[in-house]
């Protein structure tokens, strides 16, 4: 697929993936999600590919669906169509970028490099790992226009920061700091604007240096854990650990560490 509603590049390992529409804060149309989506699938695919950016053109993240458009009744939600046509509009538009990320074991990493409002939020918190500069902006903003979190944020963010603060986000619809944001647990660190980039991609670089067989089963464990009993748990890390001691870079790491070396992991 080409692309114009977004940019994707990989170095070393590391696959970033920059919506790129800044004239509207790169707020997302029917394009972009299927443009989105795609390039997310690709970097699945992509063996080269070991983690994955996703962050903004300009002076936005993503500032969720087109309002304008909404308003005109062609735009994501499709509000001037029959309740029939409506009934699937986010499953069919939306929806495909959360299910490709359930679905994907690579290191997925945020780069908030502006406003991330409602919809833009909730695709934040579908991140393993966020960042953000230190003029960015968060923000469960559904409630400003007399809607609910449409995209997963009303599973994803209490997870993050816990239900209470979750609800007092979504309820309130306001706008809170990037400081904010840290210090609720919703972002790993807070970098100035120009140094947001290079510190996420030497963060995303190290880990593409890793076992990348072990850091997804990691991901995998840690996510499918969280509603199975301990002891489930237990046989999952099993097959998980047995999985891990087959490939090449479990030999790597035992060796490296004898030797007195840094491992050179070859992610399989």
């Amino acid at each position: 697929m080409d692309y114009n509603a977004i940019l994707y590049a990989v170095e070393d390992g590391v696959a970033t993936i920059t919506l790129n529409k800044p004239e509207r804060l790169n707020a997302f149309d029917d394009e972009m999600l299927r443009e989105w989506c795609d390039a997310i699938l690709r970097a699945d695919q992509d063996r080269a590919v070991r983690v994955i950016i996703i962050t903004g053109s300009g002076r936005g993240f993503c500032s969720g669906m087109n309002v304008a458009a909404e308003a005109a009744g062609d735009g994501v939600l499709r509000t001037q169509a029959t309740v029939a046509d409506r009934r699937h509009s986010l499953r069919d538009r939306v929806h495909p970028i959360p299910r490709a990320l359930i679905q994907l074991e690579k290191p997925y990493i945020a780069a908030i490099n502006g406003a991330a409002a409602g919809a833009g939020m909730d695709m934040a918190s579908m991140a393993d790992i966020r960042f953000a500069a230190s003029t960015a902006r968060v923000g469960m903003t559904y409630v400003r226009m007399g809607l609910i979190p449409g995209d997963g944020g009303c599973w994803t963010l209490p997870r993050i920061v816990g239900t209470q603060k979750a609800l007092d986000l979504i309820w309130s619809g306001r706008l809170i700091t990037a400081q904010e944001a840290l210090d609720m647990g919703y972002l790993m660190a807070v970098y100035e604007p120009d140094e947001l980039m290079p510190k996420v991609t030497e963060y995303a670089k190290s880990l593409a240096k890793g076992p990348a067989t072990a850091l997804q089963l990691a991901k995998k464990l840690v996510y499918r854990s969280q509603n199975i009993p301990f002891d489930e748990h237990l046989d999952m890390a099993q097959m998980s650990m047995f999985i891990a001691q087959t490939t090449d870079d479990a030999r790597e790491g035992p060796r490296a560490f004898v030797e007195k070396r840094e491992p050179q992991f070859k992610g399989w």
